[in-house]
């Protein structure tokens, strides 16, 4: 049988589970809620948590191989999504009358021909050893490149005039190899990086774009568990393989974008009479300058590029409101994941359940109920499963540059990513709301449902920019991801810290992360018919949601509602 008449099979299927298999929540009842309106209400109570895991058990099967970006199982992955917004009615509003919007990319594989070693001044070359102790691409999408420059350290490799930081000083880095620190300078000043929280320029794809637009050749970040917030682990299974780039567009890009482990810096450091440890402790002050190490990288990037197609899928739900209808809410959640290792033994395909089978899951059970509400919101509703997040925000990020209708128009991106399947929460996250005008609506809704807002339990991972509302951000759309807290009914704030520990130390792009039948969706379900609740809520206000006064991303608001972008 042919592969797309098995998953209609399929979707077909699971699209009927949810009936059989009620066990809806509600937070609470009709009355509680009634400046909403009393269709809204309806809708959302319909949301059902068996629905969810149908789909996520679907998704994060073996049959889908991991959903790889540009592989078998990440096309299989959006033809079925694409099925669900069809059953469900919904306008394609992709490409060409389609639900897909085709991302073009390349595949990037290093392959064993590639060299990496560090060649003192004085003293021996020190060939590295792949994956164990560094990873690195060529970003220029060529078969091969060489590099022979000199490593150049600069800090945290940040030029941020708002904060009056500058490591580059003015030196002239063309064709240097830099090293760096991840994340940026440790403040409790709110006003200074945001105190704790990481901003985008702590993020390692800020640090590569910088030193490519510096005229870098490489640039070689540390990794140290504390200071990237995860383990070398994450790092060396999310740059291990094939990894895709969007296709060139006339940015420039290095020939080596590297990690390597702390042990490796030392010995470059060493090499040229220093210490990681003071090196790291001068790269606090406003006063450092770059310093040249008396070592040089040598390297030969041999890779295997394969030009290929991923696929945005979109669906639009049309508004009702004759004035307000060419505007638009819009949610997201990326559906790639890892793929398969075919070099790794055992286990080595890379389900991602959590990681996003469960934003995907919440994602159609949204298309499902707004496609069942009475009467529809004033506004349209863009649905949209993005893909190659795994890869660097890859398919956000054009989609953000290629929006189904103009960035001045859509009100607010809502994205689910990664919402453990735990039980009832009592908490909700929603960082980045409070960046908006829409925060009071986020406020009033989360005492509605019972929910309390739960800051950012870890802003120093910059986890606003690890997901895909980041790039909605950027393109000026007031974008921020919903997910559960700490707490959830029957246990204390502990409990759920440890559960979000362990899976990150154990399960956090692993094979691991699968789907498994005790799987409590109940607070995925809670976090759909919340967000419902605002999606709503943002489709019926007179006005767009914007930034607040000088946030970051007013400028680019200000701008694509001032030219229709």
């Amino acid at each position: 049988m042919r592969d797309w008449v098995c998953l209609l099979v399929v979707t077909l299927f699971l699209s009927g589970i949810g009936a059989a298999q009620r066990s809806r929540q509600p937070m609470r009842s009709p009355a509680a809620l009634a400046h909403l309106s009393p269709v809204a209400i309806a809708a959302f109570q319909k949301v059902d948590p068996e629905r969810i895991r149908a789909h996520v058990r679907f998704l994060s099967d073996d049959l889908l191989e991991g959903r790889g970006t540009g592989q078998r199982g990440g096309d299989i992955a959006a033809e079925y999504i694409a099925t669900q917004f069809a059953i469900h009615g919904l306008k394609p509003a992709g490409d060409n009358g389609t639900y897909m919007q085709k991302v073009p990319m390349v595949g990037i594989t290093p392959q064993p021909a590639t060299t990496f070693a560090s060649v003192p001044a004085k003293g021996g070359t020190n060939d590295l050893k792949p994956l164990d102790q560094y990873v690195a691409y060529d970003q220029t999408q060529q078969p091969q490149s060489d590099v022979n420059a000199e490593i150049v350290y600069v800090g945290y490799g940040i030029e941020a005039p708002e904060y009056n930081w500058d490591d580059y000083k003015g030196a002239d880095v063309k064709g240097k190899v830099l090293l760096m620190l991840v994340n940026e300078p440790s403040s409790d000043d709110v006003k200074f990086f945001k105190g704790k929280a990481l901003t985008y320029y702590g993020r390692w794809t800020y640090k590569y774009e910088q030193a490519a637009r510096k005229g870098a050749v490489g640039a070689i970040l540390i990794h140290r568990t504390d200071m990237a917030s995860y383990p070398w682990e994450v790092v060396r299974n999310s740059n291990s393989g094939e990894k895709s780039f969007l296709k060139l567009d006339g940015t420039p890009k290095l020939k080596v974008a590297a990690w390597i482990q702390l042990d490796v810096a030392k010995q470059l450091a060493a090499s040229s009479g220093m210490d990681i440890d003071k090196m790291m402790t001068d790269a606090q002050s406003r006063d450092f300058h770059p310093v040249a190490l008396s070592v040089k990288l040598k390297a030969r990037m041999v890779s295997k590029i394969r030009p290929f197609e991923s696929n945005n899928v979109i669906a639009m739900l049309p508004g009702f409101d004759r004035k307000l209808k060419d505007e638009a809410v819009m949610y997201t959640a990326h559906y790639d994941h890892l793929g398969i290792r075919p070099e790794m033994s055992g286990d080595n395909i890379y389900n991602g359940a959590n990681d996003n089978a469960t934003g995907c899951g919440i994602l159609l059970e949204l298309a499902h109920v707004f496609s069942l509400a009475a009467q529809k919101p004033r506004r349209s509703i863009l649905f949209t499963a993005v893909t190659a997040e795994e890869q660097g925000l890859l398919g956000s990020e054009y989609l953000g540059k290629h929006p189904p209708i103009p960035a001045g128009k859509i009100a607010l991106d809502l994205n689910y990513d990664d919402l453990p399947p735990l039980g009832a929460p009592e908490e909700v996250e929603v960082s980045g709301s409070e960046r908006t005008t829409f925060y009071p609506t986020v406020q009033a809704l989360a005492k509605e449902f019972r929910l309390n807002i739960r800051p950012d339990s870890r802003p120093e991972a910059g986890h606003y920019y690890r997901s895909d509302h980041f790039s909605l951000a950027r393109v000026g759309i007031p974008a921020f991801s919903i997910n559960e807290g700490m707490k959830y009914k029957g246990h204390d704030v502990a409990w759920g810290t440890q559960q979000a520990d362990e899976f990150t130390a154990k399960h956090y792009h692993q094979p691991s992360d699968e789907y498994h039948p005790e799987m409590d969706f109940t607070g995925d379900a809670a976090m759909a018919r919340f967000g419902f609740a605002l999606g709503w809520q943002a489709a019926s206000m007179p006005t767009l949601v914007g930034w607040e006064k000088g946030d970051e991303f007013e400028a680019a608001r200000m701008k694509s509602m001032a030219g229709g972008q």
